[in-house]
This record gives structure tokens, C-alpha cells and sequence, in this order.
């Protein structure tokens, strides 16, 4: 069976139908800057008939912010370089303006320019829109942490004098107070003091999110050992068994990564388990990041409780049962994200854990 072969005439017809019928913006122009021909699109766009469209330059109709970055363009089409995904705005007849996104070609033989433009008023106004309220949104985190640190900090003070005083009065009235007595003086003076600890982990946390320094050269084995140092009498305590892979040096925030160590290295000495205690820190290199690991044999955790822990105040023990403010790991979750990482959990409940952390390849000098 022969198949129909359309004649010259008739591929012009179907060609004009689809100008006539696309929805986007198609125009040609010539050299000297002015359209020769446009479709439909563009009056149902901008408002102007196809006769106002082109008896005038069409810089004419560019916004005047725009109008240098349009004749650049434009030369570097005469110049013989394709237009792609160039954006700048055009005047609708009743004063305002819409985005359009180009691609044009210069055809010499012809000496035309043969462009489609897109109306992307829609798709700005979205990311002006979400760039707003990321804007807004750092600013009242930032003004939330500000609050935090002050707040916190402010707090201290008197907590501290609250404490003294009644240890001091505990000390001197000893012989005068009964034994009720003394327990709500005990009572109060571990209340104080479990504030003041509360206190210096919000302190941590707002650090992490307000206390941008510059990314240095980390050695992450004299990190695990000033954390080993500082955890002396914690690892004694319990008995631990602390040993680690050959670690890498990194670019970070030094103290921050020296909190991050800590504070999962004594999250992993608090929630041992009944038997001899073993902490092991591991270094793995993956592409653009090195993992590090810190598992331990203590009592594990169930999975519906791996993403709880990360958040701030989430305890899965009462205080009665263990010490501590719930808010360790959300500090190192923070400064894990602050390095552009992630940080989860391998656990299976009584027979350990171990916490995975990612710190991507930065140069040194740069921001978290």
C-alpha cells in the first residue's frame, strides 16, 4: 500500500496551523530588532494586536531593567551563539509585565531570527514567593535561637544562686531541720541543678544553630582522643572498652565535630547494657563523604523509636531510670545537618547500637 506524500503546499499548511495553534509564543524577527511575524500566543499574552506588536522595535516592549541583558542576547544571536533558557519581561498593554524564557536561532541564509518564548509570570511569582518565606522563615528561626541563648543564659544566674543558697542553708540549719526537712531541700537543690543542666544543653543546641565559624582541617583522631580524655571518668564508671578505627581528617567546625564525638560516644556509655561495656568509633569512605560510625553493646533501641531520639526533649527512659535533658542527640543531629550530613541508627533492642553519621568533602574557609 502507497503511502500519501504530502505536497509542498500542504506541509506549509500544517506547519502554519501548528504556528497558529501552539500555545507558547512564536515569532520570527529580523536583524535590525523587529518582529516580521508572530502567532496568536503573543496577543493572548500581552494584549497588543500582531499590527502594535510589529510596527515598533521589540526592545521597545522590554522592561527597562531588562533592556541591556536583551541587546547582549540579541548580539550574541547576530554573533552566530543560540539563545537558550534566557528570561527578561515584557509590557502588556494595560502597564504590567510578564515573564518570558527564550530560545531563539539565527538562520544568515534568511537573515532571520526564528524564537519561541514561554510565559513563566506564574512559575517567578511561585519563586518569589518561596524565597520570601524561606527568608521569613530563617529570620524567626533566628530570632527563636537568639531568644534561646539569651533566655538561657540569662536563666543561669539566678539558678545558680537558687542552688547555693539552699545547699548553704542545708549546711548551716543541719542540726535544726528534720528529716522532711532535708528532703525538700534535696529535692529542690536536684531540681536546680537538673535546670542548670537543661539549661546548658539549650545553650549546645542554639550554639549549633547561631555559632557559624569558618570550616577547618579536623584530625579526627585527636578528637576522638580529647573526647576519650574528657570522658575519663565516665569510661572508668563503667567499664568501657573504647577503641577506634584509623580515622580521617576532615573540614568542619572543629568544636562542633569534638561535641558530636562526645556527646554519641557518652550516649553510647549511659545506655550500656548489664555486661562489659565496648564502644567502637569506625570510618568508612564513601563517594564525597567519609561515614562514621559509633556502635556499642548496650540496650539498643526499637525501630519506632529511631527518629524520636533526634528530636529535642525525647527521652525513652524516665529521668528515675537514667540522667540527662533529652536533648544530646538532637544537638548532634544539628550539627551533622549544619555540615550538610545525615545521621541515623542500626539497632536491635538488647543487643546494641550504632549511630551513622556522613561529613560531606568541603574546602576549609567555607560556612556549614
Amino acid at each position: 500500500m502507497r503511502k500519501k506524500t504530502h505536497s509542498p503546499g500542504e506541509l506549509q499548511q500544517e506547519l502554519v496551523k501548528f504556528f497558529e495553534l501552539s500555545l507558547d509564543m512564536l515569532c520570527i524577527a529580523d536583524l535590525n530588532g523587529c518582529f516580521k511575524r508572530i502567532n496568536p500566543a503573543w496577543q493572548a499574552t500581552l494584549g497588543f494586536t500582531t499590527e502594535e506588536l510589529c510596527a515598533a522595535p521589540y526592545v521597545d516592549f522590554v522592561h527597562p531593567d531588562d533592556r541591556d541583558a536583551t541587546l547582549a542576547e540579541a548580539a550574541r544571536l547576530t554573533a552566530g551563539m543560540d539563545t537558550i533558557m534566557f528570561e527578561n519581561r515584557y509590557r502588556c498593554k494595560d502597564g504590567s509585565y510578564k515573564w518570558l524564557l527564550w530560545h531563539a536561532h539565527a538562520d544568515f541564509q534568511t537573515t532571520l531570527i526564528y524564537a519561541v518564548a514561554r510565559d513563566i509570570t506564574e512559575r517567578k511569582r511561585a519563586e518569589d514567593m518561596l524565597k520570601a518565606t524561606a527568608a521569613e522563615l530563617t529570620r524567626s528561626n533566628d530570632e527563636l535561637s537568639q531568644f534561646a541563648y539569651v533566655a538561657s543564659h540569662d536563666l543561669q544566674e539566678p539558678l545558680r544562686m537558687v542552688a547555693s543558697f539552699l545547699q548553704l542553708l542545708e549546711k548551716r540549719y543541719d542540726s535544726v531541720l528534720d528529716e522532711d526537712g532535708k528532703e525538700y531541700i534535696h529535692f529542690a537543690v536536684d531540681g536546680a541543678k537538673r535546670m542548670q543542666a537543661l539549661i546548658q544543653d539549650l545553650l549546645s543546641l542554639s550554639r549549633v544553630q547561631t555559632g557559624v565559624r569558618p570550616l577547618v582541617p579536623v584530625d579526627c583522631a585527636k578528637i576522638f582522643r580529647d573526647a576519650s580524655d574528657n570522658l575519663r571518668i565516665a569510661i572508668a564508671e563503667a567499664d568501657a572498652t573504647v577503641t577506634c578505627d584509623s580515622l580521617p581528617e576532615i573540614v568542619g567546625d572543629n568544636v562542633q565535630i569534638a561535641q558530636l564525638f562526645q556527646n554519641l560516644m557518652d550516649n553510647a556509655i549511659k545506655f550500656r547494657g548489664t555486661g562489659a561495656v565496648r564502644i567502637h568509633v569506625g570510618a568508612v569512605r564513601r563517594p564525597g563523604a567519609w561515614e562514621f560510625s559509633v556502635s556499642d553493646n548496650g540496650m539498643g533501641i526499637e525501630p519506632q523509636f529511631f527518629e524520636r531520639v533526634f528530636g529535642i526533649f525525647q527521652r525513652l527512659q524516665t529521668r528515675e531510670q537514667l540522667p540527662g535533658t533529652g536533648i544530646g542527640l538532637a544537638v548532634c543531629k544539628k550539627i551533622v545537618e549544619r555540615h550538610g550530613g545525615k545521621i541515623w541508627i542500626e539497632s536491635d533492642l538488647g543487643r546494641g547500637a550504632t549511630f551513622f553519621f556522613t561529613i560531606p568533602d568541603k574546602k576549609p574557609g567555607t560556612s556549614g
